[in-house]
């Protein structure tokens, strides 16, 4: 089974790669772009057949290394 996790900061959280990507844009004549914010993006492949099973690993896995849960959310979404 496959997992595809997204990982982006919370709101309110400050985002300078964000805000760079958003000034290099600008820069490059793309002046329509009102805010960017920047974030992870990872597939795992889990040798788990049972979905709920693999949701919850994967779900530790983010609180544990994957998302600083402080400052980021995340999702999960599995893959057959």
């Amino acid at each position: 089974m496959k997992a595809k996790v997204h990982i982006t900061l919370k709101n309110g959280v400050l985002d300078p790669q964000g805000k760079a990507v958003q000034h290099a844009l600008g820069s490059l004549g793309f002046d329509g772009v009102q805010d960017v914010r920047q974030g992870k993006y990872i597939e795992l492949d889990i040798a788990e057949t049972d979905r709920t099973k693999a949701k919850a690993t994967v779900e530790q896995m983010c609180r544990n290394l994957l998302a600083n849960t402080v400052i980021e959310n995340y999702s999960v979404e599995l893959v057959e």
